[in-house]
C-alpha cells in the first residue's frame, strides 16, 4: 500500500500517517544510530513516501537536528519535507532562561534549532513539556509572532495538562493567534491515558494527536515475550535504572498486554510491532504516530503497519486486556449516569456520516 497523508488537525498541512522519529538519530545517550545507519533510515522512509520528520533540540545533544537537516539537505527535499521540531528542554546547564517555555527561551531555541536543521523554518514548532510556570497566553502569543515572522509555519503542544492545552487553544481562537494543530503524546497499548480528555477535546477544538512511544518504548516491539519478565534486555532494560517515567514498562498488567499483543500477531500473520502499531493509528484522533528504529529492518516492518486491518474480534481482545482503569470524574460520564440527564432517551450529537471523510484519490485526468 503506498503512503497515504492526511491534514494536521484543522490545518491545511498534509502529513504522513506515519513519521519518522529522528530521536535515535546519534549514540550520545548509549543506544541508537550512528551516521551511517540514521541516513540509511532516513533514505527508506523517503523511498517509501513518508513526508514528516520529528526532532528536537534536546535529542542527542543537537545531533538529531543536525543530522536530520544534513539528510535533507543532501536529496533536496526542503520543499517537500514535513519538518517538525521542539523546545522547553534545558541544553546548557543551570541558566533558567535556557529551557523552559518563557518567550525569551522559545526564541532563543528556534534560532538554535533553525542553525542546526540549516533551514530558515520549520513546519511545526512545539512545545516539549509543560514547565509548570509560563502562562499559555505567553506561549501562543510567542508562537504567533514566530508564525507572522516566517520562522515557523504550524504549532502545536507536547506532554502538558489538558486543561493547559484547552486554555492555550481558547486564547488563540479569541485573540486570533496561530492555532494549536498537533497534540504529541505517549499513547500506546500499554499507555491510553490520553484518552480521557485529549482524544475528546484534541476532536472537537481541532488539534490532531501525534503520537509518541506507540511501542511503549519497545515493549511491545517484538523484542519482548510474555515469559520475558526475568530477563530483558534492549533499550527498556539499558534505561532500566532512568527515573523517566515514559520508561517505567516492566509491570504485571504490562506483561498480560504483551501476552495478548503476542496471540493477535500470531493470529494475522504479522509482527507484534505491526499489530501495536496499526492498533494506535487507526485509534479515534490519532492524525500520525512517529515511529523511530535504529536498524531499517525495523523500520521497513513498521512501514508495513497500515497495509492490513485488525479484525473487529481481535481489537476487542487488545481492548479488553489494555483498557485504562477510569478513575472521577471520568466514572460519572458513562450510561450509568448520563441516563439520569437524558431521562432514559437515547441522544446522540450528530447522526453517522452527518460530517463524511474527504478521502481525496485518483490521478490528475488531464485538459486534452
Amino acid at each position: 500500500m503506498g503512503m497515504i497523508y492526511y491534514t494536521l488537525g484543522n490545518s491545511g498541512l498534509k502529513v504522513s500517517r506515519l513519521a519518522l522519529g529522528a530521536m535515535t538519530f546519534g549514540t550520545e545517550w548509549g543506544w541508537g544510530a550512528d551516521k551511517t545507519s540514521a541516513r540509511a533510515l532516513f533514505d527508506t522512509y523517503v523511498e517509501a513516501g513518508g513526508n514528516f520528520f520529528d526532532t528536537a533540540d534536546a535529542y542527542t545533544g543537537g545531533t538529531s537536528e543536525t543530522w536530520l537537516g544534513a539528510f535533507i539537505a543532501e536529496k533536496g527535499l526542503r520543499d517537500r519535507a514535513v519538518i517538525s521540531t521542539k523546545f522547553s528542554m534545558n541544553l546548557e546547564g543551570p541558566d533558567p532562561n535556557t529551557g523552559g517555555n518563557g518567550r525569551k527561551n522559545i526564541v532563543r531555541a528556534l534560532d538554535a534549532s533553525l542553525k542546526r536543521l540549516g533551514t530558515d523554518y520549520v513546519d511545526l514548532y512545539i512545545l516539549h513539556c509543560w514547565d509548570r510556570l509560563t502562562p499559555p497566553e505567553e506561549v501562543m502569543r510567542t508562537l504567533d509572532d514566530l508564525v507572522r515572522a516566517g520562522k515557523v509555519r504550524h504549532v502545536g503542544l507536547s506532554d502538558v495538562p489538558a486543561w493547559y492545552a484547552s486554555r492555550a487553544q481558547a486564547v488563540a481562537e479569541f485573540r486570533g493567534y496561530e492555532p494549536i494543530s498537533t497534540l504529541q503524546l505517549e499513547y500506546s497499548l500499554v499507555e491510553r491515558n490520553i484518552e480521557h480528555e485529549f482524544m475528546p477535546f484534541g476532536a472537537r477544538y481541532g488539534a490532531g494527536i501525534m503520537v509518541w512511544s506507540p511501542l511503549g518504548s519497545g515493549l511491545l516491539s517484538g523484542k519482548y515475550h510474555s515469559g520475558d519478565a526475568q530477563k530483558v534486555g534492549g533499550r527498556l532494560e539499558t534505561v532500566r535504572g532512568t527515573t523517566n517515567p515514559g520508561f517505567q514498562k516492566f509491570n504485571d498488567r504490562n506483561w498480560a498486554i504483551v501476552a495478548e499483543l503476542e496471540k493477535v500477531s500470531v493470529a494475522l500473520g504479522r509482527s507484534m510491532a505491526q499489530v501495536a502499531l496499526n492498533w494506535v493509528t487507526t485509534q479515534p484522533g490519532v492524525a500520525s504516530t512517529i515511529i523511530g528504529a535504529t536498524r531499517v529492518e525495523q523500520l521497513q516492518d513498521n512501514l508495513g503497519a497500515l497495509d492490513f486491518e485488525i479484525p473487529t474480534e481481535l481489537r476487542s481482545r487488545l481492548e479488553l486486556v489494555s483498557r485504562p482503569a477510569v478513575p472521577f470524574p471520568y466514572s460519572f460520564f458513562g450510561s450509568e449516569i448520563q441516563g439520569g440527564i437524558t431521562g432514559g432517551a437515547t441522544v446522540g450529537s450528530k447522526p453517522s456520516g452527518y460530517h463524511p471523510d474527504v478521502l481525496v484519490e485518483g490521478t490528475y485526468a488531464g485538459v486534452s
